[in-house]
């Protein structure tokens, strides 16, 4: 039996782990999904997928919080999850996984997990660190930021920062104190760092070489060789791209927009915030594009008019090969749905693995990336119009999506699971938790 945890309360995270389960049924292997709830439990409603809801919930207003939180993850009086929600996150997925009889759990940014997956004995998979890995920074792949974590810091030069964001994942340990402070209560294994709350014991990195920019043999012969930023267990593997492609219907309002009558943008900024999209719509439209507006929990339905098409949840996969230009936020599903699609895109990208994610559009020629604090309507109306009137982001977006073609990256990830449980291989501290470690309940 192999466990799923989605959070979701990101739309990426859900449809990823909808796409592995299915991947893992079609090799004749046992699933079980399970997740803390959030406005996304309905994609796995809507794709009638059986799962079970675990306490404590996570309703969309504590979504939203922790999302909100990512931004400020690793300062110390915002920490991610509170202890006692954490302790009882980690006790309900550790019952879970024992009542079902689990060999493995594949997350995404259930992280949680990184101790229930330790209580329960059994290694952990993910997939939420996309291509945000170690051998990235140890490269010094990772860009400078579009826009500083702080406002005050925006003074300092571009190549100090980008020094400074390819140095930092392993030395942020703040980042993991409130897994920690938990970890130390149940006598499990610490998650070290930020870069270590990334990857698990197999990760599936999301992305292909030529993409990434790191041959396959290089990434996959990385280890942590007594790093102590990292688990000792952790390694690593190129999947390929893993992007959403929900089914149902497009309404008939927005597939009269994707007519190639009229320049026009898709606007699916799902990680924002409600004045950002309406900000992003004016944009576009002074731009002179039309917009198809993915609002997904968002609520604007007042946006729509003669050129602006508003809907809840769209397939984007269907959705995107049909405009000029994709308005997204930089999360890797966004990203590789524009690439997969050959569509130039404009991002906005909020923490450091969306801001890799961006810069890879944008080395590759078929992107731009701003910063969100920065953006005006007039530099997003610039950005947009360099990226529809010039044919080199288009052309740049075409060779992207052959390097894409034929690659099924759901389908790779099961073959990575299927042949990582084949091995044998299990962490040691997860062998020495299952004997050590109970779940015994504690007071919060």
């Amino acid at each position: 039996m192999i466990a799923l945890f989605p959070h979701c309360g990101f739309l990426s995270e859900t449809t990823r782990m909808l796409a592995i389960a299915r991947a893992l049924r079609a090799r004749g292997q046992r699933v079980a999904m399970a997740t803390h709830g959030g406005p996304y439990t309905r994609v796995l409603d809507e794709a009638g997928e059986p799962y079970t809801r675990l306490a404590p919930a996570m309703d969309d207003a504590r979504c939203r919080a922790f999302i909100e939180g990512i931004r400020r993850l690793g300062h110390p009086a915002t920490p991610l999850q509170p202890a006692h929600e954490l302790r009882e996150s980690v006790r309900a997925e550790a019952d879970f996984l024992a009542a079902c009889g689990a060999e493995m759990v594949v997350i995404g940014f259930t992280l949680s997990a990184y101790l229930s997956s330790r209580l329960a004995g059994i290694p952990l998979a993910t997939s939420h660190g996309g291509s945000f890995v170690p051998p990235v920074f140890e490269r010094g792949l990772m860009p400078a930021p579009t826009q500083s974590p702080a406002p005050q810091l925006d003074w300092i030069p571009g190549v100090i920062q980008r020094w400074m964001v390819n140095a930092a994942p392993p030395r942020l340990t703040k980042a993991t104190d409130f897994l920690n402070l938990v970890a130390d209560e149940l006598r499990v294994e610490r998650v070290p760092s930020l870069a270590a709350m990334m990857v698990g014991d197999l990760t599936l990195v999301t992305d292909v070489p030529e993409v990434l920019g790191i041959p396959a043999a290089d990434l996959e012969a990385w280890s942590p060789n007594g790093r102590p930023a990292y688990r000792r267990s952790t390694r690593l593997r190129y999947v390929g791209p893993m992007h959403a492609r929900l089914t149902g219907p497009i309404p008939a309002r927005v597939r009269s927009f994707m007519d190639g009558a009229r320049p026009t943008a898709y606007v699916a900024l799902t990680s924002s915030t409600p004045a950002f999209v309406r900000l992003a719509v004016a944009g576009v439209r002074a731009a002179g594009l039309r917009a198809i507006v993915a609002a997904t929990v968002h609520g604007l339905e007042e946006l729509e008019g003669d050129d602006v098409a508003v809907a809840d949840i769209l397939p984007s996969h269907e959705v995107m090969p049909h405009v000029d230009v994709a308005v997204i936020m930089g999360g890797q599903g966004s990203v590789q749905t524009a690439m997969c699609a050959g569509t130039p895109f404009v991002a906005f990208p909020m923490h450091p693995e969306q801001e890799l994610n961006a810069a890879l559009g944008v080395r590759h020629g078929m992107a731009i990336a701003l910063g969100e604090r920065q953006t005006t309507e007039a530099t997003l109306r610039a950005a947009l119009q360099r990226v529809c009137g010039e044919p080199s982001f288009r052309v740049a977006a075409r060779h992207v999506q052959s390097l894409y073609t034929g690659v099924d990256g759901a389908s790779r990830a099961a073959d990575a699971i299927v042949d990582y449980l084949a091995s044998g291989d299990r962490p040691a501290a997860a062998r020495r938790t299952q004997t050590t470690i109970t779940t015994t309940p504690e007071t919060p």
